[in-house]
């Protein structure tokens, strides 16, 4: 089996107060391959995403843990300058808002450019070429005039195609897309997510696809990684998550999609609310809100362990669900 292009090993983050919002999370990435992760606003998946590539927000926050290595390399222990290379020439990231990542007061074709000087050392004329010819990979349309238009002076759209091509500038290995259609109309959603389909088929990029829309996910992905205050609770390949999930909040997120089987009539939601920062217990920390919960729950946090027959398919439950007591859905 060939080794991952991303490896995260027990990641974890914590606020001022010690409080781990991400707590001991780990994953691979394969090349060409795209990774749903998947949760509740406030669930950690872009909090995780962010210390990855070590751009934590604010100045609460600190990685207490962890290994993330990209091919060979642990890039938690480079310094800041080897990790500028690594940004952007290895590792892009696509924003959930392109307007408040894209520079307001430089043209989209500038912003490009600026990258391909930056890390290939291109000329003036040759980084044009190349933010003309990335336009038009995205699908912006008459990309030899788009290139000295202004953000503002495209459609909502078209921006997140643009940020798309700024990140793509640098040639990266693999992208983290933060959310990349919440903004947009329902028909621009299904075209940008085409789009890095098609960028993933053609290119071989690596994708983190963060989202709490499963059926994103369902359409797009290849793999599912579950977050729940923080922590992962199931990861496995797409298809057989959603056909067959092995924790408790995988099948209450699957029940509240309108698609799924349990949409006859009024959808079934989870009870409760998910737990604040300061108030993790101790044990799983899904355990207020699972039915099936029991003394050890709220004591002991059940590990990520393999189902009886996949051990690529995981959950971290004490009370795991049998997966073959579901029926095929509609995914």
């Amino acid at each position: 089996m060939n080794a991952p292009l991303l490896s995260v090993k027990g990641l974890t983050v914590a606020n001022r107060q010690g409080v781990h919002l991400v707590d001991q999370v780990s994953f691979d990435l394969a090349a060409g391959e795209m990774l749903g992760l998947v949760g509740e606003s406030g669930s950690g998946k872009t909090l995780s995403c962010r210390a990855l590539m070590r751009l934590l927000p604010g100045e609460g926050l600190s990685r207490l843990g962890g290994e993330v290595w990209l091919g060979q390399t642990d890039i938690m222990t480079l310094d800041d300058r080897q990790m500028t290379q690594v940004r952007g020439h290895q590792m892009g990231m696509i924003f959930q808002n392109p307007a408040s990542h894209l520079n307001p007061v430089m043209t989209i074709g500038r912003q490009i450019a600026e990258s391909r000087r930056r890390h290939f050392g291109a000329d003036r004329r040759q980084a044009r070429s190349s933010a003309v010819e990335l336009l038009r990979l995205v699908g912006i349309p008459d990309p030899e005039r788009r290139v000295d238009h202004y953000p503002h002076e495209f459609s909502g759209g078209m921006r997140q195609r643009a940020m798309i091509a700024v990140a793509l500038a640098c040639e990266p290995k693999m992208l983290i897309a933060d959310e990349p259609t919440t903004a947009l109309d329902v028909t621009v959603q299904v075209q940008i997510l085409r789009l890095l389909m098609d960028l993933r088929d053609r290119l071989g990029l690596a994708i983190i696809m963060i989202t709490h829309d499963l059926g994103v996910v369902a359409q797009t992905c290849d793999r599912i990684a579950v977050m729940y205050a923080g922590r992962l609770c199931e990861t496995g390949a797409k298809r057989r998550v959603l056909a067959g999930p092995l924790h408790h909040y995988t099948q209450g997120l699957i029940n509240c999609q309108p698609a799924s089987e349990c949409a006859s009539g009024r959808l079934k939601t989870i009870p409760g609310q998910p737990p604040s920062a300061g108030d993790f217990p101790s044990g799983c920390r899904f355990f207020a809100r699972c039915e099936r919960a029991a003394e050890i729950c709220a004591r002991q946090q059940p590990p990520l362990r393999p189902s009886l027959d996949d051990v690529s398919h995981c959950a971290a439950c004490h009370f795991p669900l049998d997966p073959l007591a579901h029926r095929e859905g509609t995914w």
